[in-house]
């Protein structure tokens, strides 16, 4: 029981960041179905991928209000994603995929991010952070490298389950010449576009719990209100570095724990194993 509430209260710190800093909180929600509530890491994975879903969906409410998203835009360049995610999750599926590796390359996209939110923060207040450090490119079909990049960002949403804003937004800028305000928004529908792709990947294939992923997404929205209205009075700049060192501290933690104690991919943690009479026999004429 304390494990549970321990674990509900940092999935309201997911939405209490998302909140804060508009992004960055969906990468805690593996780490923590993985370490605090002891799921397995390829059920985790996809369990995540509907959280982030749902609370980006939710996310776009206020942006489409403010008719800030672009929904030719995000179709276009989501159908991409939207495939690189499910060929993605259909890639972490074969036996080949170890959730030792899923788990490295999770914390390798939490330094990448890391990197990236704490180099933005450290921009002069001209400069615009969400572009910082992507690099500009020298195109005649933008277009082309738009579909690439959102084929590589999806197939990385389902392999290890993060959303990939810090990529999608610079891209839609960049490459689609989308205005910054409209890319952060449309970037929250796209999410959740690749959320269900790499879920439907994964459907039928892992183990879920369907009551921990209703309650951690009522956990995370519930989070997002006092991280929206602390937002007001925290300089943006400061809280991105302050959480970028964070996920730097948490996937050191992640790389160390996964070495030690490397994940097996052939019984997920939490699937029953039903003994029957047949296999009771196989296992000790084997033995025998």
């Amino acid at each position: 029981m304390t494990l549970w509430i321990i674990g509900h209260l940092l999935a309201a710190c997911i939405g209490l960041s998302l909140g804060l800093i508009g992004g960055g909180g969906s990468v805690l929600a593996l780490p923590i179905l993985v370490y605090v509530m002891g799921i397995a890491p390829k059920s985790a994975i996809a369990m995540t991928l509907v959280i982030v879903g749902t609370v980006s969906l939710l996310g776009v409410i206020p942006h489409w209000r403010a008719k800030n998203v672009m929904l030719k835009t995000a179709m276009i360049f989501g159908s991409a994603t939207m495939l690189g995610a499910f060929i993605g999750a259909k890639i972490a599926t074969l036996p080949i995929i170890t959730e030792s590796l899923q788990m490295t390359l999770f914390a390798i996209m939490m330094l990448l991010a890391a990197v990236f939110m704490i180099r933005r923060s450290s921009q002069p207040s001209n400069a615009d952070p969400q572009l910082a450090f992507y690099p500009r490119p020298v195109c005649k079909y933008c277009w082309l490298w738009l579909m690439t990049e959102g084929l590589g960002v999806g197939v990385l949403t389902g392999l290890v389950g993060v959303g990939g804003g810090f990529a999608i937004v610079p891209a839609l800028v960049l490459l689609g010449n989308v205005p910054m305000k409209k890319a952060i928004g449309t970037s929250l529908l796209i999410i959740a576009f690749n959320s269900v792709a790499g879920f439907l990947g994964y459907l039928g294939q892992v183990s879920l719990n369907w009551n921990l992923m209703l309650s951690f997404i009522v956990a995370a929205s519930l989070g997002t209100i006092p991280g929206a209205y602390l937002a007001q009075f925290v300089p943006a700049q400061k809280l991105q570095k302050t959480f970028g060192y964070f996920l730097l501290a948490v996937a050191a933690l992640v790389l160390v724990q996964n070495r030690h104690h490397p994940q097996s991919s052939a019984i997920p943690k939490h699937s029953p194993v039903k003994i029957t009479q047949k296999n009771f026999r196989s296992y000790y004429s084997h033995r025998s």
